[in-house]
């Protein structure tokens, strides 16, 4: 990394020096004074240079390259527990291809995007043609879906409040606390399935079956469990478009508010102060909207026959545990900026909702979470946009990749617990790296002297 910044200056000095002697020799005098609209128009010059080799360095550099190999197997791994990996990515474009932190972020939100597109796509469509239907429960993700968008408001606003080492902190210990729980869900899931193994008395799997030994006889028999995307039923794709369109509908809601709203800098399609009343009246709607949704849909699923959701062991789960686990999730997401998609799974898992499900929904959920954040950087004028679509198609195929292998895994050993140790190994990764990278800035900013306490949100 030096030796790049070392290379870097000793390109862009001579441009400077060339620049400054023959902006001196059609100006003042060297014993003049400079003026301060010289010296602005220098430092102007100076930072276009810089831009356009960072642009170069962006697309062609080593670095650039390993982080995005990085990145595929990262992607290959979260898509199969259904969670984005945005906890994974910005340590990567941090530290391996020296990205700088807000860059990292909004490549990340579009590499989110990309892989939970993919993993969509096989869910509805792909799995579907072989299964006869979707394991997407759109139930949850409609009572989800609007108090994760207005949690991860809620988040940002706290991210800009909260100081850089209290965020590190409440870091550490939630996603160490839910690692742990997850981990100890996959270990029991593990067992049981190994006790299903030993009390239906199957043999080793050989050429791709199962053999009962019990009796003695090459028997090929059932998988112990059914395939995760069920019976074929005629090839039909079963996706309920009315559910998804209702989606769509809360999305369009509260894109249509952030963009009426614009940033705190006052970039917003209609005349506003930069973070004035408008701005804070606009960001509060957000409050009866996420209310108003929630409660429309609760009272459409106690007034219709719809199917009650169940966890895996038969009970039924309050209704209101999702948008609260959701409203949760979101805030701690938009806190430590990675997305709720790393914190509701486990959520989800926790309260018994199996596997399959909890990857399935939780992709849906962080499709419109992503989405939402890649459209408001493309607004407010993100760079490097051909590079960030490329990272995005990156995770695509690395996505597709990852869903695959592991439903192909689950469909041949019966072991759906593969993908709660899947998000397992994404939130232990995410919980080192983002730690030790929050670390490293704090401790930046104590040397400096810098100020680290509350600030005020605007």
């Amino acid at each position: 990394m030096k030796g790049h910044t070392l290379m870097r200056r000793a390109v862009l000095l001579p441009l400077f020096i060339l620049f400054s002697l023959s902006h001196a020799e059609q100006s003042q005098p060297i014993s003049d004074v400079p003026k301060m609209e010289e010296l602005t128009n220098t430092s102007h010059q100076w930072s276009n240079l810089q831009k356009v080799f960072q642009e170069i360095q962006l697309k062609f550099s080593p670095p650039i390259v390993r982080a995005a190999v990085l990145c595929f197997i990262a992607a290959s791994i979260s898509s199969a527990g259904g969670i984005g990996g945005g906890g994974l990515f910005v340590p990567i474009l941090a530290i391996v291809g020296g990205l700088d932190l807000k860059t990292a972020s909004t490549f990340s939100a579009f590499m989110v995007a990309g892989g939970s597109t993919a993993n969509i796509l096989c869910t509805m469509f792909i799995n579907c043609i072989h299964g006869g239907k979707s394991v997407i429960d759109f139930d949850i993700a409609l009572l989800s879906e609007p108090c994760l968008l207005l949690g991860v408001s809620i988040g940002v606003v706290c991210n800009i409040v909260f100081p850089e080492w209290l965020i590190t902190i409440l870091f550490v210990v939630f996603l160490s606390w839910t690692t742990s729980k997850t981990c100890r869900k996959g270990v029991v899931s593990w067992k049981l399935e190994s006790e299903v193994i030993r009390r239906n008395g199957f043999g080793e799997l050989e050429n791709g079956v199962r053999r009962d030994e019990s009796n003695g006889e090459n028997e090929v028999i059932k998988s112990l469990k059914e395939p995760l995307m069920g019976e074929v039923e005629n090839f039909k794709i079963s996706i309920p478009w009315t559910k998804f369109g209702a989606l769509v509908v809360i999305w369009l809601s509260f894109f249509l508010l952030y963009i009426l709203r614009g940033d705190r800098d006052g970039q917003s399609i209609i005349p506003m102060e930069p973070c004035g009343e408008g701005y804070w009246i606009l960001s509060s709607l957000q409050f009866p909207l996420a209310i108003t949704f929630t409660a429309w849909i609760l009272h459409r699923r106690e007034t219709s026959n719809q199917q009650e959701i169940l966890g895996q062991t038969g009970e039924k789960p309050p209704n209101l545990i999702f948008p609260i686990m959701a409203l949760l999730a979101g805030i701690l997401g938009g806190v430590f900026g990675i997305g709720g998609g790393m914190l509701i799974s486990p959520l989800l898992l926790h309260i018994g909702i199996p596997p399959e499900v909890t990857a399935a929904t939780c992709s849906v959920m962080v499709f419109f979470s992503s989405t939402m954040s890649s459209f408001q950087y493309l607004l407010i004028g993100m760079e490097h946009k051909e590079v960030a679509l490329i990272f995005a198609i990156i995770c695509f195929f690395a996505s597709i990749l990852g869903v695959v292998v592991v439903q192909r895994a689950i469909e041949k050993y019966g072991r759906a617990s593969l993908i709660v140790f899947s998000v397992s190994t994404v939130m232990a990764l995410s919980t080192v790296l983002i730690t030790s990278f929050g670390a490293i800035d704090v401790w930046r900013d104590y040397a400096r002297g810098e100020y680290m306490g509350f600030k005020l949100p605007c």
